[in-house]
């Protein structure tokens, strides 16, 4: 890795830390530290479940119960059990809480000018464009790609939204019953693995594996979530897949795709893929890619 990027990246965050007030007690002049004040912002007018907030926020659940304390002792904050499942605790703002995040919300707009205003109009355009380029390339830094139980419910979930999009882009629609899509069992090593790619905790994408003979992988089911897009996450979970295919002694891994995905077909080749002969009677299928690994 270039030391110089490196070194870059830890200037960007003094000079960052110091300029917003995150090494001040009173964050925005208001009586507590930015941890306190990003809480009340995350939890929101509508509230929050505690469990995903230490997600979207990447905090050990002891950290986050010394926050939350700290809001309640303020009055800002009411923890109670979730009335559909008692394990789940969920967070609401009081009527002082949302208040304070109205207050919040003003003094971070002002905050904002102050930053804005000593630049000319094109040096503001500028540090704003860069400031987006940040923002996406960070949310891409934080995306963690792992193996994923196929039952489970963030599993299910990427997978029905893999077929609702499906069926909105081919031309005759998609019936997941009529393609050869992978069940469970298929899903679950040696026969095969699925992988899930999360940000803040929330699934964004995913991709299949499954095992055609000693020597042969299928990939299946790969798919970014429209908001996650152009962060390189379709790239990655290719990776992974192929990783996994070498694990499993692969030496070849198969896709198909279909006449619709122009996308992936790019990613396909970009990533050393060749476009063969059809290998299987996949309905949905206009095109059948491999590669060596």
């Amino acid at each position: 890795m270039n030391s110089d990027h490196i070194g870059q990246v830890r200037r960007f965050n003094r000079t960052v830390s110091k300029r917003i007030g995150a090494l001040n007690d009173s964050f925005l002049d208001r009586g507590r530290p930015l941890g306190e004040a990003r809480l009340l912002f995350e939890i929101g007018r509508g509230g929050a479940e505690v469990r995903d907030l230490r997600a979207r926020l990447e905090l050990d659940s002891g950290y986050v119960s010394r926050l939350l304390r700290a809001l309640e002792k303020q009055g800002l904050v009411k923890a109670r059990a979730a009335a559909a499942d008692g394990r789940v605790r969920r967070v609401k703002l009081t009527r002082k809480g949302l208040r304070e995040v109205a207050e919040l919300d003003r003094r971070s707009d002002a905050f904002a000018q102050s930053v804005l205003a000593p630049l000319s109009p094109a040096q503001q355009a500028r540090l704003a464009a860069a400031m987006a380029e940040v923002v996406r390339l960070m949310q891409a830094s934080a995306v963690h790609i792992d193996t994923e139980p196929p039952a489970s419910a963030d599993a299910r979930e990427c997978l029905n939204a893999f077929y609702r999009e499906l069926a909105r882009r081919f031309d005759t629609g998609f019936d997941p019953a009529k393609s050869r899509s992978v069940n469970v069992d298929e899903l679950v090593p040696p026969a095969g693995a699925l992988v899930l790619a999360r940000l803040d905790g929330r699934p964004i994408g995913c991709g299949a594996l499954r095992r055609k003979s000693d020597d042969i992988g299928e990939v299946k089911h790969l798919w970014v979530d429209a908001t996650a897009r152009g962060l390189g996450i379709g790239r990655r979970l290719l990776d992974k897949l192929e990783t996994l295919a070498r694990e499993f002694g692969f030496h070849t891994v198969q896709l198909d795709t279909n006449r619709t995905l122009t996308e992936a077909q790019a990613l396909y080749r970009a990533s050393g893929y060749r476009e063969v002969a059809p290998f299987n009677d996949e309905p949905y299928a206009h095109h059948w890619f491999e590669k060596r690994l």
